[in-house]
């Protein structure tokens, strides 16, 4: 017997005890009914004519809607309307911008995201923000938090030339100590970052082992996709790929770490920046087939959190799609002002958009998923024009224009992000024994994948939530 149907076993009769399945009139309503609704998930695929039954914070009931039989305190008529599991964002910043933390989990919300994976954020701040999200009747998504980007010696996000999110491991035993710190502090998994030594990062592996911590990381620009990618669960952004995968990689690594050694830009932000502005658009230009294929071949079992919105946002601007407005008028004033105008992320003249980075974002999602690399669904909200919630819909767009099918696309933004936490018996499905989040959908997101901003209900840990 699997765990679901363990745990169908253990709810479904306390369920018809409680009273919430049966037709008598003595039942005890309790719960939430959704009855011939069409179930769609990564797992099982579509399934029509469904009665899904809710208790508290788990699904205790799936099944053909004329063999189910209940009385629910919550009946919701899915004729028509296809449900899914609640989405995830496996790349946020909750504390990256002042002007949106106090409202990105309601924003999340009502775009149908019920859990995200927030990727970088000094203790201080981001610990107060989780504990509000996690308080009893919080209209908010599940959040796991990974604590500070674990920088190097230099820090990129160090709050001189960018938000501070970032803190220094200029040492192995700093790495170690400061894993075994963030345990202490409640995070669910550590992000290592792009300025670590070879050294720190074999330190920052083996401390999260030994705590038993999944790892979200950078490539360190000091190695390879290679090397480091197979010591983690995932990557985020595709970034430094492009490097292994180039005919003159060693040159382009020697060159890197000679930059790196001498470090001459007198910030981590602008030396990371040099780097990337000196050697991606040379890597790209020097992909190698085999070589490539050979890369990808070690990262099978490391999800790839493209952020491909972001990557390709010279040939997706937001801007250019006829809900920007509306989305727009509901982050914070300030910020509505700020993207209405030129934006140095991508030009609103499409002759100066160079297409480079979304192309190659393109092509190699593409290879990963064909060569059978899992993808997770992550946005990097709010840098970049990314609105909370809104931004994940994007992104989903963005993998099936790279190869993704709809049902794949959905699997990027359920089930992945439950892999990455080993919750995959829990979350990423709809059936018996998992959690109650989920979302009411008025059209067929297999049909058009956009169909997921069709919203009519989110149900997050159990409670219809507040979206309009």
């Amino acid at each position: 017997m699997n765990a679901q149907a363990r745990l169908a076993a253990v709810f479904l009769p306390a369920l018809l005890a409680a009273g919430a399945c049966g037709s008598g009139p003595e039942d005890t309503q309790s719960g939430i009914a959704i009855s011939n609704v069409t179930v769609i998930d990564a797992v099982s695929g579509e399934r029509p004519g469904q009665t899904v039954l809710i208790d508290g914070d788990r699904i205790v009931a799936v099944g053909p809607a004329d063999s189910i039989y209940f009385t629910a305190a919550e009946q919701i008529d899915g004729a028509g309307k296809f449900l899914i599991p609640g989405l995830w964002d496996m790349h946020v910043h909750l504390t990256y911008d002042d002007r949106f933390t106090a409202t990105m989990p309601e924003m999340f919300i009502r775009y149908g995201i019920t859990s995200v994976r927030d990727t970088g954020g000094l203790m201080e701040k981001i610990a107060p923000v989780v504990e509000r999200m996690r308080a009893q009747g919080a209209v908010a998504p599940r959040v796991f938090f990974s604590g500070p980007l674990l920088d190097g010696a230099t820090v990129v996000y160090d709050g001189i030339d960018a938000p501070e999110i970032g803190v220094p491991n200029p040492e192995a035993p700093t790495a170690r100590s400061r894993v075994a710190e963030l345990k202490s502090q409640g995070v669910d998994f550590i992000k290592i970052y792009e300025m670590v030594s070879p050294e720190v990062f074999a330190a920052l592996v083996e401390a999260a082992g030994t705590h038993g911590l999944p790892i979200a990381s950078h490539v360190p620009l000091s190695m390879r996709a290679s090397t480091a990618g197979p010591h983690v669960n995932s990557m985020e952004h595709l970034r430094n790929v492009e490097l292994d995968c180039a005919a003159n990689s060693d040159e382009l690594l020697e060159t890197r770490r000679q930059q790196l050694s001498a470090g001459e830009e007198s910030s981590g932000m602008k030396l990371r920046t040099f780097l990337h502005s000196l050697q991606r658009r040379e890597a790209i230009a020097a992909f190698d087939e085999q070589q490539c294929a050979d890369v990808i071949g070690t990262l099978r079992n490391t999800i790839q959190v493209p952020t491909a919105r972001l990557n390709a946002l010279s040939m997706f601007p937001v801007f250019a799609r006829d809900d920007w407005p509306e989305a727009l008028a509901g982050i914070p004033q300030g910020v509505q002002e700020e993207w209405s105008g030129p934006s140095p992320w991508v030009s609103r003249d499409p002759g100066q958009r160079d297409l480079t980075a979304a192309r190659y974002t393109l092509e190699m999602i593409a290879r990963m998923h064909e060569a059978g690399v899992p993808v997770g669904a992550g946005t990097d909200t709010p840098i970049a024009l990314a609105i909370p919630g809104y931004s994940l819909h994007n992104e989903l767009e963005v993998l099936v224009a790279a190869g993704l099918t709809p049902l794949d696309a959905l699997g990027a933004a359920t089930l992945q992000p439950a892999k990455f936490f080993s919750l995959e018996d829990e979350m990423g499905a709809i059936a018996p024994g998992m959690r109650a989040d989920l979302v009411l959908l008025d059209a067929n997101p297999l049909i058009d994948i956009s169909n997921t901003r069709t919203i009519d209900r989110v149900i997050a840990r159990g409670r219809i939530m507040p979206v309009h």
